[in-house]
């Protein structure tokens, strides 16, 4: 089973949607969730804001974050999950934004990108350096995405449960 197949096991298993909101990968990390058979199951879907002004109107990124720091930083990404994640009623967003080249963009060297997964549990934000030209670093860009939701999940499932999460658990196990 491929890692991606994987992740939608285990979101299947936990009876959790996912949604993505995406600039630097461009569609590619949707793309990839929706080649494993079943995923429409937890895929809510997603938003490509390529264009910084869909960032704030689309993604939920506050114009004035926008303003102060650019498109491509850790907050940024961070509100696009969240604003991802109450767009599309997901229970985990992921989000990617960077720069793929050729090209540096306002400042920022071409391989640096941030991708943030947001859940229940909040938001989490990774920075990365990636070797390599555009089409190097969109695929590492979604590999690193779909490696911190696999991380979440994995803390998110070793962390106890409290008693409502408890009584909810059981109830669902004895409706099946």
């Amino acid at each position: 089973m491929s890692a991606t197949a994987a992740l939608v096991r285990a979101l299947v298993d936990r009876r959790q949607t996912l949604a993505v909101v995406e600039s630097v990968t461009g569609g590619l990390l949707a793309a990839t969730l929706v080649e494993v058979a079943g995923v429409s199951a937890v895929f809510r879907g997603g938003l490509v804001v390529y264009a910084t002004d869909l960032k704030a109107t689309l993604g939920g990124v506050p114009p004035d974050l926008l303003a102060a720091r650019g498109p491509v930083d850790p907050e940024v990404a961070v509100a696009l999950a969240e604003g991802g994640r109450a767009r599309c009623g997901a229970d985990w967003a992921l989000a990617t934004t960077g720069v793929a080249g050729p090209d540096p963009q306002d400042g920022k060297p071409v391989g640096l990108v941030f991708v943030a997964a947001a859940g229940p549990d909040g938001a989490q934000v990774r920075r990365l350096s990636l070797p390599g030209d555009r089409a190097a670093v969109r695929a590492a860009a979604v590999t690193a995405a779909l490696d911190l939701l696999a991380e979440r999940l994995r803390a998110a499932a070793a962390a106890p449960l409290d008693r409502g999460e408890a009584a909810a658990a059981a109830a669902r196990d004895r409706e099946e």
